[in-house]
């Protein structure tokens, strides 16, 4: 399955519940198997994004619909980055000329 990296900023509504952040990482797995993803991991960072997500998801529109549908909870914004692994960007790398 592909790999996707989600960059992640609380809203204000989301640095006012800050305290629910570990519930609501478990409540979007459910919302992650819905849209037949996977959260393979979840980093709280300092710096400029609030939260690092590593997850896999079947396809773009799947990642898409999940993160959509956790942004509308009002907590998050998202910047979702699709990732390739070694083998998968060797075989990118013999596509070129």
């Amino acid at each position: 399955m592909p790999t996707y990296i989600a960059l992640m900023n609380w809203t204000d509504q989301g640095i006012r519940s800050v305290k629910d952040t570990v519930q609501r990482r478990e409540q979007a797995e459910g919302l992650a198997q819905k849209h037949g993803a996977r959260i393979e991991e979840v980093y709280w960072t300092v710096g400029p994004y609030d939260l690092v997500t590593i997850l896999e998801a079947p396809d773009d529109e799947s990642v898409t619909a999940m993160t959509l549908e956790l942004g509308s909870g009002g907590n998050l914004r998202t910047t979702t980055l699709r990732a390739y692994d070694r083998e998968e960007m060797s075989g990118i790398v013999q596509r070129i000329g």
